[in-house]
């Protein structure tokens, strides 16, 4: 493929200087996109390696709080958890911001407003109820931390095999063929130019047979 890119121009002086500067810039592409490729390896394995403990940590909570929930349905029977469950107040407002890394935007999730609360009675309640409402609240506030997380590290994921499908256009295609079109170039401008010193030697010789 590449040698039909060199065949199918025209060997020029202006053909050559347009190919050299599509080096040049080729060769620009693949620094920047080669930097912008390490930068975004570098961040996924960190990403990756904050949402794997966040999801851990949700993980682990939300382990805790439906035990200390199924321990409340034996205490005081599923109805009352559900009644109290019906009673929650309070809601919690998400907002989304993206910030950008090399191009990606990235989500960073903010909630603010009033958590939810239970406003069940405490004579009819246990302790069970409780650390179960505490844990769901904890479990809340880190939800939004790894849902940024996982969206990021598919986002970052995404461009990253992007870039590399370009580096490797640039290395493995564009560059060698605008340096192979630049040497079929210069070789027939050379040998135009030695063709035209010999036409000029052959005029000026003296003509032998006068």
């Amino acid at each position: 493929a590449s040698r039909m890119s060199v065949i199918n121009i025209a060997p020029t002086r202006s053909n050559l200087l347009q190919q050299k500067s599509s080096l040049v810039f080729a060769r620009e592409g693949y620094t920047i996109l080669d930097k912008k490729r390490e930068v975004l390896t570098m961040e996924l394995l960190g990403m990756v390696n904050r949402a794997e403990e966040q999801q851990l940590k949700v993980t682990q909570l939300m382990e805790k709080a439906y035990n200390a929930l199924e321990l409340a349905w034996l205490t005081m029977g599923r109805e009352k958890v559900e009644w109290a469950a019906i009673s929650v107040n309070g809601t919690t407002e998400v907002d989304v911001i993206n910030h950008g890394l090399m191009g990606v935007p990235l989500p960073r999730i903010d909630t603010h407003g009033t958590p939810p609360t239970l406003t069940y009675s405490l004579a009819d309640t246990t302790a069970f109820l409780d650390e179960a409402s505490q844990a769901f609240k904890e479990v809340l506030a880190e939800i939004p931390l790894l849902a940024s997380l996982e969206v990021s590290v598919r986002r970052i994921a995404r461009e990253l095999k992007k870039t590399q499908r370009r580096v490797n256009a640039l290395e493995r295609i564009f560059i060698p063929n605008f340096e192979d079109t630049i040497r079929f170039i210069q070789d027939n401008l050379e040998e135009q130019d030695r063709e035209e010193i010999f036409r000029m030697q052959w005029l000026r010789a003296p003509d032998k047979d006068a």
